[in-house]
């Protein structure tokens, strides 16, 4: 199932779930207007059942502190129940608000 969300010009999220696992691919700015789709998103595939969630980040282009809190809840909800989180190809500039609010060290990075 893929289904397309477009709340307006500054956000697009994407989630295919396959057999118990989502892919949740974001395009475009993550902030305090955008980041309740994202949550709401995220947390809709984890009530569907989505144990293993990729959140793919590799068409972000700006994440603020209520993106980050979106992360750090779906990490937590996901974790709670035996589930994943893993952050997929994030960008230079992300990837270093990552490592320096000290989420890299708590939710698997990989690069595609």
């Amino acid at each position: 199932m893929t289904d397309p969300a477009s709340p307006g010009p500054e956000l697009i999220v994407v989630v295919t779930v396959e057999d118990g696992a989502a892919t949740v691919a974001v395009t475009g700015e993550v902030d305090v207007y955008t980041a309740p789709i994202l949550r709401e998103r995220l947390y809709g595939v984890i009530t569907g059942g989505a144990s293993h969630v990729v959140l793919d980040l590799q068409g972000m282009t700006f994440i603020d502190s209520t993106g980050l809190g979106v992360i750090v809840g779906t990490l937590k909800r996901l974790r709670q129940d035996g589930g994943e989180l893993m952050l997929r190809s994030p960008g230079r500039s992300t990837r270093k608000v990552l490592e320096l609010t000290g989420l890299a060290n708590i939710v698997d990075i990989i690069d595609a």
